[in-house]
């Protein structure tokens, strides 16, 4: 993508703004007024800070965007460049002519495509499926066609494409079909192992099942029914900024109450509001599990992830929130399914 395509007036919307993100691979929004003087940058980060405050898509950029972003010239060589980014751990940097105009954008993001990732995956495919019957009477879900490919499929090669290599499958409900799909992964140029479950054990269960010598890095855990364009990279960055023992995606759901609200003290009304709509963070179901996490689940214990990391958080211990903004959607109902298969062209 040209760099120019990442330039936004600052009176845009900070739904323009997630648009241009999910669509570009630059990663930054440039925000700049009619002369292309450099006003602002918006990066992933500086929206999910913004998302978690609650503040609406409406929200203009300028009450978002970074005011005083580091930049270059066109004098700086490029190691000068290199040993900017690594200073301030930055993967962009505009370059901006003696007026402050914009006039390109230095990046690391084409390398760090190219990178090889040796953070393993596990994606969990053993559940019944129960409500896409009869679909999954002799299909398991993770198989179930979206766009001409299974839906576990598509998610791998997601992973693969962002060079991710190791990759660890939960399987119970017809495991045989899946494990012949996707065999040991040669076909993607990746490895593939397979985690059995003689019985469902939850999603935290399954994890007990890993072979403890294989998880040496954060683990990246995943629904197998999920469709998303989330950056996988950024997820692994915030965990590895922020420590702590995993880092759990969250999605912002809304909920409008279909009638007026009462505010009351004793038998006293304070105010009334019609319709409010109410805002949650539910969980995606995407993880980055530390190693000592992970090979500190028992095995042979039915029990589900959500209840090991309130556990985690009982004991002290850190669990990070990253809000997703992109593209997200759980196949758990015929409708969703239905829907995958228009939204899958877009992604």
């Amino acid at each position: 993508m040209n760099w120019q395509d990442a330039l936004l007036s600052p009176d845009s919307t900070l739904e323009e703004a997630i648009s241009m993100l999910d669509r570009a691979a630059l990663r930054i929004v440039l925000v700049v007024d009619k002369e292309h003087k450099l006003l602002g940058t918006l990066t992933d980060g500086d929206i999910r800070r913004s998302l978690l405050k609650h503040q609406g898509l409406e929200t203009n950029v300028r009450e978002v965007m970074n005011t005083s972003p580091r930049s270059v010239t066109r004098q700086w060589t490029r190691e000068q460049i290199l040993s900017e980014m690594r200073r301030y751990q930055l993967l962009q940097l505009p370059v901006l002519n003696e007026s402050g105009l914009v006039v390109g954008l230095e990046t690391l993001h084409g390398q760090l495509q190219r990178q090889k990732i040796d953070n393993p995956v596990f994606l969990m495919a053993g559940g019944l499926g129960t409500r896409l019957r009869p679909l999954t009477q002799t299909c398991p879900k993770p198989l179930l066609h979206v766009g001409g490919k299974p839906i576990l499929e598509v998610i791998l090669q997601r992973f693969v494409d962002s060079g991710f290599h190791r990759f660890f499958i939960s399987t119970h409900y017809l495991s045989e079909m899946i494990e012949e799909h996707f065999g040991d992964g040669s076909r993607w140029g990746v490895d593939i192992q397979y985690v059995r479950e003689d019985e469902p054990l939850g999603t935290g269960g399954a994890l007990g099942l890993m072979p403890e010598d294989q998880v040496d890095l954060p683990l990246l855990v995943m629904n197998g029914d999920l469709l998303t364009s989330l950056n996988f990279h950024n997820l692994l960055s915030f965990h590895q900024q922020h420590g702590g023992i995993a880092s759990m995606c969250v999605r912002e759901y809304e909920h409008q109450v279909p009638y007026g609200v009462v505010e009351f003290q004793d038998h006293l009304v304070q105010g009334l509001t019609e319709k409010p709509i109410q805002r949650f963070f539910i969980n995606a179901g995407i993880y980055v599990l530390s190693p000592e996490f992970v090979n500190s689940i028992p095995a042979n214990t039915r029990i589900d992830l959500p209840t090991l990391l309130e556990q985690q958080i009982k004991s002290g211990n850190r669990v990070n929130l990253f809000p997703a903004h992109e593209y997200w959607l759980d196949i758990g109902r015929m409708e969703d399914f239905i829907r995958a298969q228009t939204d899958i062209e877009s992604l």
